[in-house]
Formats: C-alpha cells, structure tokens, sequence
C-alpha cells in the first residue's frame, strides 16, 4: 500500500532524540523522522541545557523538525536555524494536548482554537525557509468543535506541503481508540497518525485517501517497527540493540545524564518478556553505565 518513504517515524517527547533516531535510522534508511518537538523560544535563544538545540541533522537522511510555540516571529527564525542546520522539512506542532503546550503556551492544539494564529504562523514559517513545511494537527479540539477540515484548508492555502491528522481530539488526549476520517477530498497530502502499530493497522486505511501513515507509540521498544511493517524481519539478538542504543545515549548525554533517561527504554524494550518486572525494578536502581551494560547483557542471554 505505501513505500517505506511514506511511513514516517512520528515526534515523540523525550523520546525521539538524536540517539533513538540513530537506532530507527539502522533499520529504516528511507523513512521520514521527524525529531522531538522543539520549542521556538529554546531554540532561538540558544538555550545551552537543551541539546537538541544545536543538532545537526545532515548526517541523519530524510529528518523534519517539529518546532511548536505561539509568537510567529519566533516559529519564523526557529524554522531558519532548523533549515541551516540540515533539516529536510520543518513541521508545525498543531496537535500536542499536554496543559503546558496546549493551554498555558497558547501553542500546539491551541492553534486548533485559534485559526487566525494558526495561518499567520504557517504563512511565516514558510516565508523564513526554502525547504517544504508541514503541520501536524488532531480533529478538533473537542467532539463539538471538530473542525480539522478547516485548519486542513487553512494550511493549503498558506502553502502547506503536507499534513499528519491524528484521529482523535485533544480532549481526547491519547485515550479511547483513533478514528482515521475519509481524507480522498483535502486539498493536501494526508498521513496518517493514531494506533498505527502493524501493517494490519495500514490495510484500516486503505480506500480513506491517505498517502502515508507516522507511527508514534508503536515505536517504544520496537525502533525497527517501521521495517517490520514494510514487511521486514524483527532482529533476533534485541539486547545488541539495546546495548547500542545505550551507548549512543552515553556519547549524546553522557553517562551521568543518559542512564536515568535511558531507563524508561530498557523497560520498553523488555516489555513483555519472561522476568521483565524484576528487570526493570533492577534497573531503576542502576546509576553505572558499566552495571547496566551487565544487567541487560544478563536479561538478554548475552553472558
């Protein structure tokens, strides 16, 4: 149904990072990343404990970056530092329900609420690069106000390359199952974002209009589910994997920092194995890079 070009690896907070991105990019060349979502006021003002502030994405392939935030002269010059730093495309976060994004920063799926906003950002966004702009929206704010549709057209007449629709509302956070509505008739191409975690999940889509799907939450753990889904094979020794996903975690964060962050994906890559709570417990109480290489070569059988 879709190329391997058209599943895309969705932007997933304190997940998504330049070290996950290196583990999905070994078993996806040609997939479309796309990075954490990055603050606007972060990155301009070049705050310094924020490292995905100064990525450089030229070594990464087809990698967008996802800069969210409500002052469009700001989401203007974020967009131009992601472009010379080597990003592909830049993506507007217009979907992300939290309280501190949604509410109280005005941005993410606050720009569902506020659609003169929402095209004044994406006018200057695509004004201040060269590369192509997407956004990344839900259907609405609330089941009575689902007015995707609306933003969808917005963004194609502001000149909006492409769009990633989540199927569900941001009352809705993450709860309840996705809907994917028909989309054969948006003026833009269309991805779909929302329990796409197999390629069964692809075939759901089939005859919508969509021409693409993001993966999100099915990546925890699985950073090879993109291949899966195009039909590869999943890897046979996980604990090699984990192993250098750690270290690429040490050589981006160092050891100090990258070992409590690094817990919540040791947890996931063992999910559902034989002994993974007591796995888990063992190494939330790990604070050495050394000790956690042991635990997960034991874990995985690799002693």
């Amino acid at each position: 149904m879709f190329d391997d070009n058209q599943i895309f690896a969705a932007p997933l907070a304190g997940i998504t990072d330049r070290p996950f991105r290196r583990i999905v990019r070994e078993f996806s060349p040609n997939a479309p990343l796309l990075t954490e979502m990055i603050s606007c006021h972060s990155l301009v003002g070049a705050h310094k404990n924020c490292l995905r502030n100064f990525d450089n994405y030229a070594d990464e392939g087809n990698v967008g970056a996802q800069i969210f935030g409500a002052d469009v002269n700001l989401m203007a010059d974020a967009a131009r530092i992601l472009q010379d730093a080597g990003a592909k495309w830049i993506d507007i976060n217009m979907g992300c329900p939290v309280p501190k994004v949604a509410t109280r920063a005005g941005a993410g799926a606050h720009l569902m609420r506020d659609h003169v906003l929402a095209g004044k950002i994406m006018c200057a966004v695509i004004r201040a690069v060269d590369i192509p702009v997407s956004i990344k929206t839900r259907l609405g704010w609330d089941d009575e106000h689902r007015d995707w549709r609306d933003l969808i057209q917005i963004a194609a007449d502001s000149g909006v390359r492409f769009a990633a629709l989540h199927g569900r509302t941001r009352a809705q956070l993450y709860l309840g199952n996705a809907v994917h509505p028909d989309v054969s008739d948006m003026p833009i191409p269309i991805i779909a974002n929302g329990d796409i975690k197999t390629a069964s999940d692809l075939e759901e889509l089939d005859g919508l209009g969509y021409v693409g799907a993001m993966i999100g939450r099915g990546l925890l753990g699985r950073p090879w589910v993109l291949a899966e889904i195009m039909g590869g094979a999943a890897p046979q020794n996980i604990g090699e994997i984990v192993l250098r996903h750690l270290e690429y975690a040490i050589e981006y964060y160092g050891e100090k920092n990258a070992i409590p962050m690094f817990r919540k994906h040791a947890a996931w890559y063992s999910a559902g194995m034989p002994n993974s709570s007591e796995f888990r417990i063992k190494v939330n109480r790990i604070d050495d890079a050394g000790a956690l290489k042991v635990a997960i070569r034991e874990f995985w059988g690799m002693i």
